[in-house]
Protein backbone atom coordinates (compact mmCIF):
# COMPACT_ATOMS: atom_id res chain seq x y z
CA UNK A 1 0.00 0.00 0.00
CA UNK A 2 1.10 3.36 -0.93
CA UNK A 3 1.35 6.06 1.54
CA UNK A 4 2.38 9.97 1.61
CA UNK A 5 4.65 9.14 4.63
CA UNK A 6 6.80 6.55 2.20
CA UNK A 7 7.67 9.42 -0.08
CA UNK A 8 10.87 10.61 0.02
CA UNK A 9 9.78 14.35 0.11
CA UNK A 10 13.72 15.79 -0.33
CA UNK A 11 13.84 13.18 -3.02
CA UNK A 12 10.53 14.29 -4.98
CA UNK A 13 11.67 18.28 -4.68
CA UNK A 14 15.27 17.58 -6.07
CA UNK A 15 13.51 15.48 -8.99
CA UNK A 16 10.77 18.08 -10.06
CA UNK A 17 13.68 20.88 -9.70
CA UNK A 18 15.99 19.07 -12.14
CA UNK A 19 13.21 18.34 -14.64
CA UNK A 20 12.29 21.84 -14.26
CA UNK A 21 15.76 23.21 -15.67
CA UNK A 22 16.43 20.72 -17.66
CA UNK A 23 13.16 22.37 -19.71
CA UNK A 24 14.43 25.42 -18.77
CA UNK A 25 17.84 24.36 -20.81
CA UNK A 26 15.71 22.11 -23.36
CA UNK A 27 13.73 24.98 -24.79
CA UNK A 28 15.77 27.48 -24.57
CA UNK A 29 18.24 25.63 -26.87
CA UNK A 30 15.10 24.63 -29.10
CA UNK A 31 13.39 28.07 -28.53
CA UNK A 32 13.14 29.14 -32.41
CA UNK A 33 12.57 25.57 -33.70
CA UNK A 34 9.70 25.15 -30.62
CA UNK A 35 8.12 28.77 -32.19
CA UNK A 36 8.07 27.49 -35.61
CA UNK A 37 6.98 24.03 -34.94
CA UNK A 38 3.76 26.45 -33.18
CA UNK A 39 3.76 28.47 -36.47
CA UNK A 40 4.63 31.51 -34.49
CA UNK A 41 7.48 33.71 -34.58
CA UNK A 42 9.20 36.11 -31.80
CA UNK A 43 7.51 39.12 -32.84
CA UNK A 44 4.12 37.15 -32.69
CA UNK A 45 4.89 35.87 -28.96
CA UNK A 46 6.03 39.48 -28.00
CA UNK A 47 2.63 40.97 -29.12
CA UNK A 48 0.69 37.94 -27.38
CA UNK A 49 2.66 38.78 -23.69
CA UNK A 50 2.64 42.09 -24.25
CA UNK A 51 -0.61 42.79 -22.49
CA UNK A 52 0.32 39.76 -19.55
CA UNK A 53 0.71 40.73 -16.30
CA UNK A 54 4.20 39.31 -14.51
CA UNK A 55 1.61 36.71 -12.95
CA UNK A 56 0.46 35.63 -15.99
CA UNK A 57 3.57 35.47 -17.53
CA UNK A 58 4.60 33.32 -14.77
CA UNK A 59 2.32 30.92 -14.32
CA UNK A 60 2.57 28.34 -17.12
CA UNK A 61 6.93 27.99 -15.07
CA UNK A 62 4.81 27.84 -11.82
CA UNK A 63 2.17 25.03 -13.18
CA UNK A 64 5.17 23.11 -15.07
CA UNK A 65 7.83 22.98 -11.47
CA UNK A 66 4.36 21.71 -9.63
CA UNK A 67 2.82 19.49 -12.44
CA UNK A 68 6.90 17.90 -12.31
CA UNK A 69 6.14 17.71 -8.40
CA UNK A 70 3.13 15.50 -9.11
CA UNK A 71 4.73 13.03 -11.50
CA UNK A 72 7.56 12.74 -8.50
CA UNK A 73 4.94 11.62 -6.21
CA UNK A 74 3.43 9.57 -8.58
CA UNK A 75 6.23 7.46 -9.52
CA UNK A 76 7.20 7.31 -5.93
CA UNK A 77 3.53 5.19 -6.25
CA UNK A 78 4.41 3.08 -9.27
CA UNK A 79 7.75 1.99 -7.85
CA UNK A 80 6.29 1.35 -4.35
CA UNK A 81 3.87 -0.89 -5.74
CA UNK A 82 6.60 -2.71 -8.05
CA UNK A 83 8.80 -2.92 -4.66
CA UNK A 84 11.52 -1.38 -6.56
CA UNK A 85 13.99 1.11 -6.01
CA UNK A 86 16.91 1.45 -7.82
CA UNK A 87 18.30 4.11 -10.68
CA UNK A 88 17.43 1.54 -13.30
CA UNK A 89 14.12 0.98 -12.01
CA UNK A 90 13.16 4.40 -12.13
CA UNK A 91 14.39 5.41 -15.69
CA UNK A 92 12.76 2.32 -17.20
CA UNK A 93 9.20 2.66 -15.32
CA UNK A 94 9.58 7.16 -16.44
CA UNK A 95 10.35 5.69 -19.80
CA UNK A 96 7.53 3.32 -19.62
CA UNK A 97 5.21 5.98 -18.91
CA UNK A 98 6.04 8.09 -21.49
CA UNK A 99 5.56 5.53 -24.05
CA UNK A 100 2.84 4.51 -22.91
CA UNK A 101 0.77 7.84 -21.55
CA UNK A 102 2.58 10.94 -22.33
CA UNK A 103 3.63 9.71 -26.30
CA UNK A 104 -0.18 8.91 -27.49
CA UNK A 105 -1.44 12.06 -25.20
CA UNK A 106 0.56 14.51 -26.94
CA UNK A 107 0.73 12.58 -30.25
CA UNK A 108 -3.58 12.91 -30.51
CA UNK A 109 -3.64 16.05 -28.99
CA UNK A 110 -1.83 17.66 -31.51
CA UNK A 111 -3.15 15.33 -34.48
CA UNK A 112 -7.04 16.86 -33.46
CA UNK A 113 -5.61 20.39 -33.13
CA UNK A 114 -3.92 20.29 -36.15
CA UNK A 115 -0.37 21.04 -34.87
CA UNK A 116 2.94 21.06 -36.74
CA UNK A 117 4.63 17.11 -36.53
CA UNK A 118 7.59 18.56 -35.33
CA UNK A 119 5.84 20.37 -32.34
CA UNK A 120 4.93 17.33 -31.36
CA UNK A 121 8.47 15.92 -31.22
CA UNK A 122 9.66 18.31 -29.45
CA UNK A 123 7.04 18.73 -26.72
CA UNK A 124 7.11 14.82 -26.36
CA UNK A 125 11.12 14.33 -26.46
CA UNK A 126 10.90 17.09 -23.87
CA UNK A 127 8.41 14.45 -21.41
CA UNK A 128 10.60 11.93 -22.08
CA UNK A 129 13.53 13.43 -20.70
CA UNK A 130 11.28 15.01 -17.65
CA UNK A 131 10.11 11.25 -16.75
CA UNK A 132 13.16 9.30 -17.23
CA UNK A 133 14.99 12.45 -14.93
CA UNK A 134 12.29 12.25 -12.27
CA UNK A 135 12.40 8.32 -12.49
CA UNK A 136 15.61 8.45 -12.15
CA UNK A 137 15.87 10.46 -9.26
CA UNK A 138 13.19 8.90 -7.48
CA UNK A 139 14.54 5.14 -8.18
CA UNK A 140 17.87 5.91 -6.83
CA UNK A 141 16.48 8.01 -3.46
CA UNK A 142 14.39 5.41 -2.73
CA UNK A 143 11.56 5.88 -0.03
CA UNK A 144 11.72 7.67 2.82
Amino acid sequence: MFALDEVHYLGAMIAAAAAWLFGAAYYGLLSRAWIAAQGKTMESLRVENAGKSTAAKASPFVLSFFGELLIAFVMYGILTHMGLFSLRAGVISGAFCWVGFVLPTVAINNAYAGRRAMLTVIDSAHWLGVLLIIGGIVGWMGPQ
